[in-house]
């Protein structure tokens, strides 16, 4: 018999809000993070719109120590820790003196710190070696986040950062999830995060995945299932979740936001339609109906869907997915949702930050809406009712919610979260 995983901390750095409560008041309200920045137009980039979270130089100090921002200009770790330490609080937890050999954390990223890298080639290239400071190693080797925050909490357990691109944050957490299920750990610190701006992006950009068409009306670029999309928007950020076994949640009076009933992680091997910007749909059907499988319920029990739903043209063939893996389409498919309609796509941080808010919907009984989604794509509308895709804010308690994310390389992972009883 697995252990039961629950969720006792969350925390999160997003472009709409920083922070659990401005988050959640950002994600009821159907606000935006997306503005435009100047020296994206500057540099010649099609899209010069994006979500960076607000963290001003205050901000950063109530976290990391005046040393330890010596030299440190990597935002996705700064997030990550941000989300990281906020999750750890909220659950409850303390900050051992010890070494705390029963919590780990596994915190993934796609890259790590690019700025750093950057000013580390130049200076190696003006032959300034020794100017490249104390930091430039922790700051760009790819394990960077989850180092930092084993060390800033003094984890003992597993200490490391996977990477799976856009499905880096969901399978974060299935990671820490299998380990806590198979007794190896009694909670573990896990999500995402990802650095912004033009080394980050530039790359999509030159891709033409990103859309041109709302530079100047930012608010309304991040379109996922319209029939105006053109284009995801890009994003930054980190969300984090502590997993804890249930008894050790028990034991301590800890809060429990929701469980996590089982999930599944595959890939479709990029064959059979699938490549490296592409998903293999039977893959995709079987990353599904596998995490119902594995989590002991049946398709029906599923109440609301938080999909990867990224505003391009493959959002249709995600939805013809879903309602096929399910065997359920018009009014019987279940309420569905995109948060990059307010935040864009936040990368590696995507999938965690995404996570936070389907956790949130499940405890606090709201579906947020899917704001851009006015002019609703006909053929999503021939798959599932329209009723189904809500504009505006719905209160109604959910008792599951299936979370899922796929990233570059054809890979997929598929989340059951569960309204916590006990």
């Amino acid at each position: 018999m697995k252990t039961r995983v629950v969720i006792t901390g969350l925390g999160v750095v997003s472009p709409n809000g920083v922070g659990l409560e401005n988050f959640l008041n950002a994600i009821r309200s159907g606000k935006s993070g997306i503005e435009y920045y100047s020296q994206l137009d500057e540099l010649g980039f099609s899209c010069c719109i994006g979500g960076i979270p607000e963290v001003s130089e205050k901000l950063k100090r109530e976290y990391l120590t005046e040393l330890q921002l010596k030299g440190f200009n990597s935002s996705g770790i700064l997030y990550g820790c941000m989300a990281g330490m906020d999750a750890w609080k909220d659950a409850g937890l303390s900050v051992s003196e010890g070494v705390d050999y029963e919590s780990g954390t596994i915190f993934g990223t796609g890259t790590s710190s690019v700025e750093k890298f950057r000013e580390s080639v130049s200076k190696l290239d003006e032959g300034k070696v020794r100017r490249l400071g104390s930091t430039v190693v922790a700051q760009t080797m790819a394990s960077g986040v989850s180092a930092y925050l084993g060390g800033i909490l003094g984890l003992g357990n597993q200490v490391t950062t996977n990477s799976s691109a856009c499905s880096t944050g969901t399978e974060a957490i299935m990671m820490g999830y299998d380990r806590i299920s198979a007794g190896r750990a009694k909670r573990m610190l896990v999500g995402s995060c990802s650095d912004h701006g033009r080394y980050m992006w530039g790359g999509f950009d030159a891709m033409r995945v990103l859309t041109y068409k709302h530079n100047d009306d930012p608010e309304a670029g991040s379109r996922p299932m319209s029939a105006s999309a053109s284009g995801f928007v890009p994003g930054s950020g980190a969300g984090a979740l502590v997993l804890e076994s249930l008894e050790s949640a028990l034991e301590r009076s800890a809060p429990i936001y929701a469980e996590i009933l089982g999930g599944q992680v595959n890939s479709g091997g990029q064959r059979n339609g699938g490549t490296m910007t592409a998903p293999n749909g039977e893959a995709v059907q079987r990353c599904i109906s596998g995490a119902i499988r594995n989590a002991g319920i049946n398709p029906t029990d599923i109440d609301l869907i938080n999909g990867h739903l990224t505003a391009t043209s493959k959002d249709c063939f995600e939805i013809q997915n879903w309602s096929e893996a399910l065997g359920l389409s018009g009014e019987k498919f279940p309420w569905i949702n995109s948060l990059k309609s307010m935040v864009g796509h936040c990368l590696a941080a995507a999938g965690s930050i995404e996570c936070v808010a389907s956790v949130l919907q499940l405890k606090h009984g709201f579906i947020s809406p899917n704001i851009n989604c006015e002019d609703l794509n006909e053929d999503i509308g021939q798959l599932i009712s329209p009723v189904r895709i809500p504009q505006k804010l719905i209160k109604k308690d959910s008792n599951i919610v299936a979370k899922a994310s796929f990233g570059f390389g054809d890979v997929n992972t598929c989340i059951i979260l569960k309204k916590y009883e006990n």
